[in-house]
């Protein structure tokens, strides 16, 4: 892993800053969606709603380049499918955006939303950790250092929020952590899967996956009557599913394909961070001294995973 990355740094300079800024402007993106959540909460629906109109307004998308990607292959331009590779993208998608978003959900009944947070940051350790273990990719002194600023900044960010009480707290802090070792795994087979399939079509098709889950799961909830809504909660699930769902998506499987899971996970720290000046921005809400500076952190973090 350290000779890998070296080697990336110094015969594809373009090839890793652009994976660097894909994955940084993904992840603010991809965490931007707490201010349109929050914006359609207003208009009385629940979580399955909000997550049943993102998944199936970007589905769509995502079968239009997941029908693009298989005529390349009909024509041969790309290599078929083999059938452990649709195995694969099955389970990719059930656990990624479905069963990590789903397991986020069911522990945010317990638990304070800071301390679900911190939680799921626990996410780019889990991912150093199991590349390490199952991947056998040695771990950088710089990126235990990046992960520790970027921890620091984190927990100073939503200290104001963080609360332990609860009757069930353990049960809700259970459900989080399985959401964060859920999306590391899917990040670790993310990163293997590309190498055969090439990102585009992993996303494609994954994401394909997990919005035939998700549309399940909500007219098993809601019915039909569920598709009865403000025109509000249509206009800002379009903003979901775009700009908060497939575009960022995107971005983070080519980041993934360019510098490694890994190093991907990390700059996803950078995305939380970002929502308290969204916030402020679209909701008006108040940025502490404390957060500025944990914000500064989580910055640093990111200015030592890019230098060489």
């Amino acid at each position: 892993m350290a000779v890998h990355f070296r080697s990336l740094l110094s015969s594809r300079p373009n090839d890793f800053w652009t994976g660097f800024l894909l994955a940084t402007l993904g992840a603010v993106l991809f965490s931007a969606k707490t201010v349109v959540v929050k914006l359609t909460y207003r208009y009385g629906v629940d979580a399955v709603s909000i997550i049943g109109f993102r998944m199936m307004l970007a589905l769509p998308f995502f079968l239009a380049i997941a029908w693009y990607q298989a005529r390349k292959a009909s024509r041969g331009e790309i290599p078929p499918l083999l059938t452990k590779h649709k195995v694969q993208l099955v389970v990719l998608g059930f656990i990624g955006y479905y069963l990590s978003s789903f397991l986020d959900f069911l522990g945010l009944q317990y638990i304070t939303a800071g301390l679900g947070r911190l939680i799921l940051f626990l996410s780019p350790t889990f991912v150093l950790l199991l590349s390490a273990l199952l991947l056998k990719q040695a771990i950088l002194p710089k990126q235990w250092l990046a992960l520790l600023l970027s921890y620091a900044g984190v927990i100073l960010v939503f200290l104001e929020d963080l609360s332990f009480s609860g009757e069930k707290v353990g049960l809700g802090a259970a459900f989080v952590l399985g959401a964060a070792l859920s999306y590391s795994f899917y990040l670790i087979g993310s990163g293997e899967l590309i190498k055969r399939i090439g990102a585009t079509r992993l996303v494609a098709y994954a994401m394909s996956v997990s919005a035939v889950f998700t549309t399940v799961q909500f007219f098993w909830v809601h019915g039909w009557h569920g598709l009865y809504v403000p025109q509000q909660v249509y206009s800002l699930s379009a903003i979901h599913a775009v700009v908060n769902t497939v575009a960022p998506t995107f971005m983070i499987m080519w980041a993934v394909a360019r510098i490694g899971a890994p190093m991907t996970a990390q700059l996803g720290l950078i995305g939380p961070v970002s929502v308290l000046f969204l916030a402020a921005w679209f909701l008006h809400e108040p940025i502490t001294t404390v957060q500025l500076v944990g914000t500064a952190f989580v910055l640093t973090g990111a200015v030592v995973l890019g230098r060489k």
